[in-house]
């Protein structure tokens, strides 16, 4: 175990507290967190998923903007629904990003389970997306990303990692929760 490894573990930890309180601080921790994380994705032959924190650093900074400009009636920032049509859209362009780049990981590298791998990766592309855009169902992704996380991470004996992913999917259920408080009723197609 790195201290890349524990140091990401604890930094996630915060994260994710930050993110369920709407806090607009998480963004910089994160930006910090998957920088290490990367690394040791990459030693793991988990490149899609390494791959995925350069696509992090970069979406944490956007989300950050976005945030800091988000104004509510308190310190956090307004969260609501997406549309029953949007929801589609988004789960046919995550079911296609997650393919294609499963069959690039398996035709053109050594990846470890390149389509797991992957499938994890599109639906955390989605997941971060919806988070910056403020939309209630990325915790509903977030919680079916932590449990496939965890398998992955346990057959890839990163311990640590699945350890800090099963406390995500409990922060997750938790910050859907939340969220959902927040915004009252879903939004009407």
């Amino acid at each position: 175990m790195s201290w890349q490894e524990v140091a990401g573990f604890a930094l996630g930890l915060i994260n994710i507290v930050l993110l369920v309180r709407r806090s607009v601080w998480n963004f910089p921790v994160a930006m910090v967190m998957v920088s290490l994380v990367g690394v040791v994705l990459f030693r793991s032959r988990l490149y899609s998923e390494a791959g995925l924190q350069g696509f992090f650093f970069v979406v944490n900074a956007y989300g950050w903007w976005l945030w800091s400009r988000a104004k509510g009636e308190e310190s956090a920032v307004p969260v609501e629904w997406m549309s029953p049509k949007a929801r589609m859209v988004w789960s046919a362009a995550t079911v296609l990003c997650s393919v294609s780049l499963g069959w690039i990981m398996h035709r053109f590298t050594n990846a470890a389970l390149p389509f797991a791998d992957s499938a994890i990766t599109g639906a955390s592309i989605a997941a971060q997306f919806l988070l910056s855009f403020r939309r209630i169902e990325n915790w509903v992704l977030w919680v079916v990303i932590d449990v496939a996380s965890v398998c992955l991470y346990l057959y890839r004996d990163l311990y640590l990692f699945a350890v800090l992913y099963v406390a995500f999917g409990v922060i997750s259920v938790i910050g859907l929760r939340e969220w959902m408080n927040s915004a009252g009723r879903p939004a009407k197609a």
